[in-house]
């Protein structure tokens, strides 16, 4: 079983905090997950493939080729500033 010491330093890593009273609880918790992780070790996985997700889906991939935008013109002149037949923005720096 974890001890207080090891709980509070597993607080202190996850950024969170604890009140004394439930550091007992919390080590009994956290005790009982990692008995659970070892019981799945224990597991014979050998035959079994890694698996992502279930749905068997493939990614559906298309070709990255460029195209001409059909009304860039209409686009530029929503712009309320152009140059150079851009949209002029405000500078960020």
């Amino acid at each position: 079983m974890l001890s207080k010491e090891e709980v509070q330093h597993i607080a202190g890593l996850a950024r969170i905090g604890v009140d004394e009273k439930d550091l007992e609880k919390f080590a009994t918790d956290l005790s009982a997950v990692l008995d659970w992780i070892e019981e799945l070790k224990e597991v014979d996985v050998s035959g079994v493939e890694p698996t992502a997700h279930i749905t068997g889906m493939q990614n559906r991939l298309r070709e990255d080729k460029m195209s001409e935008f059909e009304n860039k013109a209409e686009i530029i002149n929503l712009f309320p500033d152009k140059k150079d037949n851009f949209g002029k923005v405000k500078s960020i720096l």
